[in-house]
């Protein structure tokens, strides 16, 4: 790749596709930029880009981008079946992700991470123990700030890089120094059509390593564990049920080679997950030569990601946890486990491809006493709870009403939870949109329980004002007699709302 004597057609303006189209530009290439999504936001960086020189594409001539432009950079949320990158490919031209242009221009050494669940957990917590051992650590790609930034990293910085299935479909020319690989569930399929496509895209990462490099295994998962015959890289692996070559937990202790690291009760996160997290974390760290006492110092401090399972606030005895991140099956299950109360789940969004049955008979012997279904999907999980006998459901249109509905079902001592099994593109930008969402509902709940523990001294009047958490600026008395409520009269209602 010569960016002086070629030019690029940047599809998506995403932050990722904002990046690769600065990093172009600054190396003197020619851009070419478009997204079709209209927003303030998409509208703004497309200003920025052409004050820097990039030329905007009108939609009309969109089919000319193959025949004007070298190379395709995708954005991660363009599946690589897009029409102009098929067009791009019979005319023998590249297709190439931010990502893959980062791998091109790398200076310091890459650690990337993948996994259908955990790549953010364990991306910022590697992150931070390898920073506590001296490294220059960045934490990015798909955990937030794209690769191609500390592409100027000098050796003594490190790319701990997160690495979707997304980025793996344009992804290369990467030789990471370490490739963790934590799990592979279902995940995705409604882009990746199969098992077999998913699977493959994430032993991609492995692909170009040699005996100079590492690959770390979750050996208690067997398509991960198989990845080991897939590669040349010296193989670690990491393991919560029985001692290997690698990292372990063994009567409640994490070790690495038989060395002592560290408690698991000392760590602030919990879950079996996130021990598997911190695994491997510690054989990442410790081949990059960290010191046993820097590790245990970042690995007890380390305190989680936002929105993941990540408790935000508790009113009148019942706690609300933050699960947004958690948009597969296997995610929410692991988020279901980690609460002791009784939990009142909040399920839906836009269906990634799964077979929802699986969820649901989990859920039958979990924690769970009601679900609240929302969303596009809320009628495909109905159906898998029906299919599966969960009979405590509760089926609504929107997200807010969803978490109002909720938290009129959760009794004190319970929880409620959001972990939707589900991506959040059918009402939100983001899962973190979504979670802040969530954040922001349940502070209207805390503040409504600050204005009815007011003073008995106030006014007759203002003692007797409706309180925040009744009147009509929250929304809740649009849903009449919700107890005895059973959930096969809240979705035939809602559908016949929607049928008008």
């Amino acid at each position: 790749m010569y960016p002086e004597k070629q030019s690029f057609f940047v599809l998506g303006l995403s932050r990722s596709g904002k990046s690769a189209a600065q990093f172009l530009l600054s190396r003197g290439g020619t851009v070419y930029i478009y997204d079709d999504i209209t927003s303030e936001r998409v509208e703004k960086t497309a200003k920025e880009l052409e004050e820097k020189g990039a030329r905007r594409v009108p939609k009309e001539r969109l089919s000319k981008t193959s025949e004007l432009c070298d190379v395709l950079v995708l954005s991660p949320g363009i599946p690589i079946d897009h029409p102009l990158a098929v067009a791009f490919k019979r005319k023998g031209k590249a297709v190439v992700g931010e990502t893959e242009i980062a791998a091109r221009y790398m200076r310091c050494p890459v650690i990337g991470i993948t996994g259908t669940n955990g790549k953010t957990t364990t991306v910022s917590m590697l992150t931070d123990v390898l920073c506590a051992g001296g490294y220059q650590a960045k934490a990015c790609g798909n955990v937030g700030t794209p690769m191609i930034d500390f592409c100027n990293l000098e050796e003594k910085g490190v790319a701990v890089t997160e690495i979707s299935s997304f980025q793996l479909e344009t992804l290369n020319s990467l030789c990471p120094h370490i490739a963790i690989v934590l799990n592979v569930t279902e995940d995705h399929l409604n882009r990746h059509y199969n098992m077999e496509n998913y699977i493959f895209l994430k032993a991609k990462l492995l692909k170009n390593s040699s005996e100079a490099e590492y690959a770390v295994l979750n050996y208690d998962d067997p398509t991960v564990r198989a990845f080991a015959e897939r590669t040349k890289a010296n193989v670690l692996f990491f393991s919560v049920r029985e001692r290997v070559n690698g990292a372990y937990l063994e009567n409640g202790t994490l070790y690495y080679q038989e060395e002592k690291i560290v408690s698991a009760s000392e760590l602030l996160i919990g879950g079996l997950h996130n021990l598997q997290n911190a695994l491997a974390a510690i054989v990442a760290a410790k081949i990059m030569g960290v010191s046993t006492q820097a590790i245990v110092s970042a690995l007890t401090a380390f305190k989680g990601v936002r929105h993941r399972i990540e408790p935000i606030g508790e009113v009148e005895g019942v706690l609300y946890i933050d699960d947004s991140k958690g948009t597969n099956v296997d995610a929410t299950v692991k988020a279901v486990s980690c609460i002791k109360r009784e939990t009142v789940l909040l399920l839906g969004g836009k269906n990634k491809g799964y077979d929802y049955s699986r969820l649901f008979a989990a859920l039958k012997k979990s924690s769970v006493v009601h679900a609240v279904l929302y969303g596009e999907n809320r009628y495909e999980l109905l159906k898998c709870a029906r299919a599966q006998s969960f009979e405590h459901v509760t089926v609504c249109d929107k997200f807010e009403l969803a978490v109002k509905i909720a938290a009129m079902l959760a009794n004190r001592g319970q929880a409620v939870l959001l972990s939707p099994a589900s991506a959040s593109f059918d009402e939100f930008a983001s899962y973190e949109e979504r979670g802040e969402a969530f954040v922001r509902i349940v502070h209207t709940f805390e503040k409504a329980k600050q204005v009815q523990e007011q003073p008995r001294e106030q006014t007759r009047e203002q003692s007797q004002a409706p309180s925040a958490a009744t009147d009509g600026d929250d929304g809740i008395e649009s849903i009449e007699s919700i107890d005895n409520i059973d959930g096969e009269d809240v979705g035939e209602r809602a559908q016949d709302e929607e049928i008008e």
